[in-house]
């Protein structure tokens, strides 16, 4: 057994609900746990910028779908799990909680196709840099759009927004990333300036 579900098990008792005996392992839930956590956790990673907070929004998102695995099980349960991380860093942070850590143990690069994701370790760097100074929603909206590669659509389901939301996070997210990408650019030594509509970047 992984050690997320261990230590999820050991949590089985403080989650109220009687259906579950405090033993009980839902059938397929460790074998998910097993399959899918490293890729969760980069998620979380990438949604709290600090590793030990993402650690714990992880173990607090699987405690949640513990209760409730037999229902979604066969329903896209990364999708609710993801829907859990967002609305549960959102209670986080409305709790005023900003002990975001920066690591050099960056998490792996997605499908998606934000700016920098696949580029250098120096780009990665200044590209998670950049997320942790976008606000948490436009920050969560990236992340689910173009990290986890979601589609606009999914992206509105999980964080029960309208599309136009999800366009305009989006739009005003990529744009803040692409500004600090090039200015990081400028200021690394030994690079070109960066062309965008045909001049240079001073």
């Amino acid at each position: 057994m992984s050690e997320s579900a261990r230590t999820v098990r050991a949590g089985v008792g403080e989650v109220p609900d009687g259906r579950l005996r405090k033993d009980a392992v839902p059938a397929g839930f460790d074998e998910f746990v097993a399959d899918r956590s490293a890729q969760l956790l980069r998620t979380a990673w990438m949604l709290t910028g600090d590793a030990h907070l993402a650690e714990d929004l992880l173990q607090s998102a699987l405690a949640r779908a513990w209760p409730h695995w037999q229902r979604i099980r066969y329903d896209r349960p990364e999708a609710y799990l993801y829907r859990v991380m967002v609305n549960l860093q959102a209670s986080w942070w409305r709790r005023r909680w900003r002990g975001e850590v920066p690591t050099e143990n960056l998490p792996e690069p997605g499908s998606g196709s934000a700016p920098g994701v696949h580029g250098s370790v120096e780009d990665r760097v200044a590209l998670f840099a950049a997320l942790r100074t976008l606000p948490l929603r436009r920050r969560q909206t990236v992340v689910l759009r173009f990290y986890l590669d979601l589609s606009e659509q999914q992206v509105a389901a999980v964080m029960g927004c309208s599309l136009g939301t999800v366009k305009s996070q989006c739009a005003k997210g990529l744009a803040a990333l692409r500004a600090a990408l090039e200015a990081s650019d400028r200021e690394r030594p030994g690079t070109k300036p960066t062309k965008q509509s045909g001049r240079e970047q001073p």
